[in-house]
């Protein structure tokens, strides 16, 4: 089905707010302990087991208005479902922490896999907006597949290591901003593989 034309700040609305409702409601409650059917939770817990609803409605209106969602967005709701549940379950937050580290790692195994078939899956997925020859998409995978590596195993130092808090923080805003500057500093180092489709052939 082909993607519905949506505002582009409402669509980043719905990608990034939940994220940072669950940041905020973590603020409010953090100090706080709840009392649910006789079980004690903490403020981490009780964010979690609200942002995973909140993430779904998010992410049931951006599919109403585009008619459309993407494969890491719908892997992403069920990690965030699957490790909430955990979370919940086991009264334990430490699996909701792991959630990030696993989430990196797959997409690690996802791009080096990939690339052992001699295939960059991320042209497959990004492909059309970024028109780049299949040497600088080779690169590109592969470097951001050496991102996510390092990417999991910072999560899993800063977890196991430092408080509850920082961790929020960095997994909201620190590590998303680190990716993003990843990227935009490795599109510019390939800018000699970028396609300009408005470029006369020189062949021709």
């Amino acid at each position: 089905m082909a993607e519905k034309s949506v505002n582009l700040v409402l669509k980043q609305v719905l990608e990034l707010g939940p994220t940072i409702v669950f940041f905020l409601i973590y603020l409010r409650i953090k100090e706080r302990h709840f009392t649910i059917l006789g079980t004690d939770y903490s403020g981490f817990i009780v964010a979690t087991l609200i942002f995973v609803p909140i993430l779904l409605a998010s992410m049931a209106v951006l599919w109403w208005l585009t008619g459309t969602l993407s494969r890491m967005q719908l892997f992403t709701a069920f990690m965030v479902i699957f490790f909430g549940g955990l979370t919940a379950y086991f009264n334990d937050e430490r699996f909701f922490k792991m959630k990030t580290t696993i989430v990196y790692s797959c997409m690690a195994a996802i791009l080096g896999i990939g690339l052992l078939q001699g295939r960059s899956y991320l042209e497959w997925v990004i492909g059309s907006f970024l028109p780049m020859e299949r040497e600088g998409w080779m690169k590109l995978t592969g470097r951001l597949a050496c991102m996510f590596v390092a990417l999991a195993v910072a999560n899993e130092a800063i977890w196991r290591t430092q408080s509850t808090e920082l961790w929020v923080k960095l997994e909201t805003f620190g590590m998303p901003a680190a990716l993003f500057a990843f990227l935009w500093l490795q599109i510019m180092a390939l800018q000699r593989f970028v396609i300009d489709p408005d470029k006369p052939d020189d062949a021709a």
